[in-house]
């Protein structure tokens, strides 16, 4: 791995306030940052643990900033967002056993599917709706399975939600977006925990980066509680799709070798 330089810290840095703008509002910051760390030469499981340390940052940033104006009640949630710490621990821990090439296939299909959803759904906006899943299966079956993948393999983890939450819940966009960034926190904190444990972290990189997403991260929030759904729906489409298409564009990606693209 390459010495990383003051230069590098600062594109780094900026990556990361870029993510945490983006993720804060419709997720996908793991879109940016996990690519500039690879291309930054840090190994992929370096970069694997260390953007779990940025992207904690991110996600408590902007847990607080909803919190604060009441887009979600933290204690009320506590036991919700432990679920995601559970989920987010077995992910990490049974990664090896992942059929991963089956998730590659998949996800970027299921991107497609969550953007034209919210693409497509008329009368999507902040409203609530009625709730299909009560609070407590909710949290004892979705959430620990979707902490479960972000700790196994982590991107579209807050489409995921985002879908989960407006679609089951009842919630609209802009309270969706603030659980699912509590539910992230959480998962996030599982996948840190085995990753501290397993030494797969760069501090220096990850501390850097993580103030960025911090920063960015408030920005990001500050201005979706602003506008809402007129800023959250259109986000997260582009988001999904952006995601997808660079995971077909991959040419190591499972259906480009089939069809021998």
């Amino acid at each position: 791995m390459p010495d990383i330089t003051f230069q590098l810290l600062l594109l780094l840095f900026a990556a990361a306030f870029f993510a945490g703008f983006v993720d804060s509002i419709a997720g996908g910051g793991g879109l940016v940052t996990v690519p500039a760390m690879l291309l930054a030469g840090i190994p992929p499981l370096q970069t694997l643990g260390t953007n779990k340390v940025q992207s904690i940052c991110g996600a408590a940033s902007a847990t607080i900033a909803y919190a604060r104006q009441g887009h979600v009640q933290l204690r009320e949630q506590l036991p919700m967002a432990a679920m995601a710490v559970i989920g987010g621990m077995l992910g990490a821990l049974l990664a090896t056993i992942m059929p991963s090439e089956v998730l590659r296939i998949v996800l970027p299909f299921l991107l497609i599917a969550i953007a034209l959803y919210f693409a497509l759904k008329p009368n999507l906006g902040d409203i609530e709706k009625h709730r299909r899943m009560s609070a407590g299966l909710f949290g004892v079956t979705l959430v620990p399975l979707i902490g479960f993948y972000d700790g196994a393999f982590g991107p579209g983890t807050g489409s995921f939600l985002m879908l989960a939450f407006v679609t089951l819940a009842g919630f609209g966009l802009l309270k969706a977006t603030a659980h699912t960034k509590l539910l992230n926190f959480g998962s996030n904190l599982g996948g840190l925990i085995v990753f501290i444990f397993s030494g797969a972290i760069l501090w220096k990189v990850g501390i850097v980066m993580g103030f960025g997403q911090f920063l960015g991260a408030q920005v990001g929030s500050r201005l979706a509680m602003r506008i809402g759904a007129k800023l959250i729906k259109p986000l997260l489409v582009v988001v999904c799709i952006a995601f997808a298409v660079k995971l077909l564009a991959d040419p190591t990606h499972p259906v480009r070798i089939w069809l021998g693209l």
